[in-house]
C-alpha cells in the first residue's frame, strides 16, 4: 500500500471534523444498539481489528462506544504513523504510557466504561490482509480506507469477513459529493478531474473511489450480510472556526493538485479555480459526502 501515504498532521487536520460526522451517522445507523447486539460474552473482551489504522483516530473515536474489555489489534503500512500511537494516546487523556520507538509495545487507551488493550503491526493489505486474523476478530473496521482500494480487494475482504462471520464497520468513505455554498463555473470540471484521479491505483488495486460503498454493499448483501449505510458528511463553514476555514483551504488545494495532475492542459483553469476558490473560503461552506457502513453477519 506504499502509494497511498498520508502525513500525521493531515489526519490530525481532520480528526475532529471526523468525529462530528461519525457521530451524526451514528445515530442514523442505530449504531449503539446494533452493536451491543455483537456484544460478546460480558466476560469476553470485544475482539477489535483497524485496517490502515493511522494514528489512532478510528479507535478514539469507537472503543468509548463499545464499551466494555477491548483488545484491539491496529494495521498498517507506516511506522511513521505506528509510532506515533503513544503521543497520540496519551494527548487523549489515556492511561500514561512510555513513548518507544518498537511497535512491539502493548498500549492502553482507558475511560468511562471501557479499557481497551492495543497490538500494533505493520503490515502490507495488499499482501497481507489475509494473514490477519479474522478468525479470532469480533468486527474488522476501518475509516477513510474503501475508496482507496480496487475490486479485486474488496472481494477479498468480503471473502475473509464472510469465512470468519465477522462484523464490518467501514466509516468516512468518499461518495463523490463536493457542494459548495457559493458556486464556481468550473466546480463540476474540477470535481471530474479529481474524481479520475481517486480512482488511480494507490497500491491496492486500481482505486474504486465514490463507487466503493456501493459495491461493497452488493458483494457483502450477496454473501448473506444486513448491510446498513448513512451518511457522514463532512461541514465545513469557514465563518465557524479557523479549523474548518484551515481544512476547507486544505482540500481546494488538494482537488487542484490531483486535477492538475489528472489533466495538465487543464491545468491552467484549475490554478485559477483554486485562487477563487481560496479567496472565497472565508464566506463560503463546503459539503463533502461520505457514507459509513456496518455489516452485520445473517
Amino acid at each position: 500500500m506504499s502509494a497511498a501515504t498520508f502525513s500525521a498532521d493531515w489526519l490530525r487536520q481532520r480528526e475532529p471534523f471526523d468525529a462530528i460526522a461519525r457521530d451524526a451517522a451514528a445515530q442514523r445507523l442505530q449504531l449503539q444498539d446494533r452493536l451491543a447486539a455483537l456484544r460478546p460474552h460480558t466476560k469476553a473482551p470485544w475482539r477489535v481489528i483497524d485496517l490502515a489504522c493511522g494514528t489512532g483516530a478510528n479507535l478514539r473515536w469507537l472503543a468509548p462506544r463499545l464499551g466494555g474489555e477491548q483488545e484491539w489489534l491496529v494495521v498498517d503500512h507506516d511506522p511513521t504513523l505506528l509510532g506515533c500511537w503513544p503521543e497520540r494516546l496519551t494527548a487523549a487523556g489515556a492511561v500514561p504510557v512510555v513513548s518507544s520507538a518498537t511497535l512491539t509495545q502493548i498500549l492502553s487507551f482507558s475511560g468511562p466504561g471501557f479499557d481497551a488493550r492495543i497490538v500494533r503491526q505493520q503490515a502490507d493489505l495488499m499482501t497481507e490482509l489475509d494473514t490477519l486474523p479474522w478468525h479470532a476478530a469480533d468486527i474488522v473496521t476501518a475509516s477513510a480506507l474503501l475508496d482507496l482500494v480496487g475490486i479485486d480487494w474488496l472481494h477479498r475482504l468480503v471473502a475473509a469477513s464472510a469465512a470468519s462471520g465477522t462484523a464490518l464497520l467501514l466509516s468516512l468513505n468518499i461518495d463523490g459529493r463536493h457542494v459548495w455554498s457559493i458556486k464556481d463555473p468550473m466546480d463540476a470540471s474540477v470535481g471530474r478531474l479529481f474524481g479520475g484521479h481517486q480512482q488511480r491505483d494507490k497500491g491496492l488495486g486500481p482505486a474504486l473511489g465514490a463507487a466503493a460503498v456501493p459495491a461493497l454493499q452488493r458483494a457483502l448483501t450477496a454473501a448473506g450480510y444486513r448491510v446498513f449505510t448513512a451518511a457522514s458528511d463532512w461541514w465545513l463553514d469557514s465563518q465557524e472556526s479557523p479549523d474548518a476555514r484551515a481544512l476547507h483551504c486544505a482540500l481546494i488545494d488538494g482537488m487542484a493538485a490531483a486535477a492538475s495532475e489528472q489533466s495538465a492542459a487543464a491545468a491552467p483553469e484549475v490554478r485559477a479555480w483554486q485562487q477563487r476558490r481560496r479567496a472565497l473560503a472565508q464566506e463560503s461552506s463546503l459539503r463533502v459526502g461520505h457514507l459509513d457502513l456496518l455489516a452485520l453477519p445473517a
